[in-house]
């Protein structure tokens, strides 16, 4: 719940330009260890490479939903 909540704040701040922001700094490092698995695979398959939208952290988010309904 609460990593979900950081990685929906990414998402959202991400949107709004910010030079150096500790606290987006902080949602990123926090976020990163999930989202970049995901990232690294897409790019060594050669997928979603000329999409405008990071699909990479929308699976890492839907993945993190999944788990938090079949792992109580």
């Amino acid at each position: 719940m609460v990593l979900q909540l950081a990685m929906l704040l990414r998402a959202i701040l991400s949107w709004f330009p910010m030079d150096s922001n500790k606290f987006l700094e902080f949602l990123y490092g926090v976020t990163e260890p999930f989202v970049y698995p995901f990232r690294a695979l897409f790019n060594k398959l050669n997928w979603f490479q000329n999409i405008p939208i990071d699909i990479s952290f929308t699976v890492a988010y839907l993945a993190i939903f999944l788990l938090g309904i079949f792992l109580p």
